[in-house]
């Protein structure tokens, strides 16, 4: 049996509503010389069934013996996987017709990179909606955000056998819930991450998905990624700086007043100065790396005027001058300020009916 160029790596449960749509995808690909390996992971309903009925000599399904999560599925698929390259992908997501061969090529001419993914779509509730990540990246703008938050979509990614292989485990079960984002920095450490920039792949949002259901259990993991990565930077202080840099740039919850804000900015920008003088990146990248910080930060300032957590003095005031307003002018901050009023006079007056 030849060893095929990509094992394309799925963990199913309770998909057979959307898993064909998936291989299909997977079918229509430029790029043919890839097995799939699903692990199902005991589903309730027919993926199982229709899985292994789908009529591809190239998937192998996996009927696992007993319901353990996807961290264990993905390491069990990765166990039975032959090729060089180890593709991504989730039982409801879609892959565009190229992408294959695109992070093939990128793979191929660029030994020193250990992972590549690529800029997504999102579908949600039957509506396409552009990413909302780093429109234009380079390999060290994505090294930097990966320290601020997660900028990379798990069913876009295809990374190196060789180097997926030196984890042990894959996938850690103690992550779970960030377990993309901690392999992304454990992998990193083999050599560079990457990002195409165009929408190579769709990714479903659903309500009531992990990724909403488990917001605490997601912070608490992140934090405890970014804390590993900051103790060279903050010492004893790590913990409690990865967790406001999860909360408020990853988990874009409203800072609760301006000494948080405050702290949030200066964090950042230690962050980015660190980076910027121990990773000296070429021109292009330190231009981006500027210019997607300082949209982060006038994001966290739009968010807390919205919510009526902040005032427009706070968001002014507070400003690192290395952070600026990014894509912030003060007309969009006047009007999230109005915002924000209009939402703070509402809980006053619902305060009031209430007592």
């Amino acid at each position: 049996m030849s060893t095929p160029a990509i094992s394309v790596i799925m963990a199913a449960y309770n998909g057979a509503g959307l898993i064909v749509e998936t291989l299909e995808s997977l079918k229509a690909q430029s790029f043919t010389d890839f097995e799939v390996i699903i692990v199902d992971d005991c589903s309730t309903d027919d993926t199982l069934a229709v899985a292994r009925g789908f009529g591809d000599p190239r998937i192998r399904v996996i009927a696992a013996e007993t319901n353990q999560g996807v961290v264990a599925s993905r390491n069990r698929a990765v166990a039975e996987a032959r090729g060089r390259y180890i593709a991504a992908l989730d039982h409801d997501d879609l892959c565009h017709p190229d992408r294959f061969a695109r992070q093939v090529a990128y793979l191929d001419e660029h030994p020193d990179t250990v992972l590549v993914g690529t800029a997504a779509a999102i579908l949600e509730n039957g509506v396409l909606l552009p990413g909302s990540l780093a429109p234009v990246s380079t390999p060290m703008l994505i090294e930097w955000l990966l320290r601020i938050e997660n900028p990379l979509v798990w069913s876009s990614v295809m990374m190196r056998g060789d180097a997926a292989r030196q984890l042990d485990p894959f996938t850690r079960p103690d992550m779970v819930f960030a377990e993309d984002f901690d392999l992304y920095h454990r992998i990193g450490k083999l050599g560079t991450i990457a990002r195409l920039d165009d929408e190579l792949m769709t990714y479903r949002r659903h309500t009531g998905s992990a990724s909403q259901r488990h917001v605490d259990a997601m912070t608490g993991r992140a934090t405890d990624v970014l804390e590993a990565a900051y103790v060279a930077v903050f010492g004893p202080e790590a913990q409690a700086i990865a967790d406001l840099i999860v909360r408020h740039v990853m988990g874009r919850r409203p800072v609760p007043d301006r000494d948080t804000f405050r702290r949030v900015g200066d964090a950042l920008v230690t962050l980015q100065d660190d980076f910027l003088e121990t990773r000296r990146p070429d021109p292009q990248s330190r231009s981006l790396i500027r210019w997607e910080t300082a949209r982060r930060w006038a994001r966290i300032g739009r968010i807390g005027l919205r919510t009526g957590q902040l005032d427009l003095s706070d968001a002014v005031a507070v400003r690192p001058d290395h952070l600026g307003l990014g894509y912030a002018g003060i007309d969009d901050l006047i009007m999230s300020r109005l915002v924000g009023g209009a939402r703070a006079i509402q809980r006053r007056l619902a305060d009031r009916k209430a007592s």
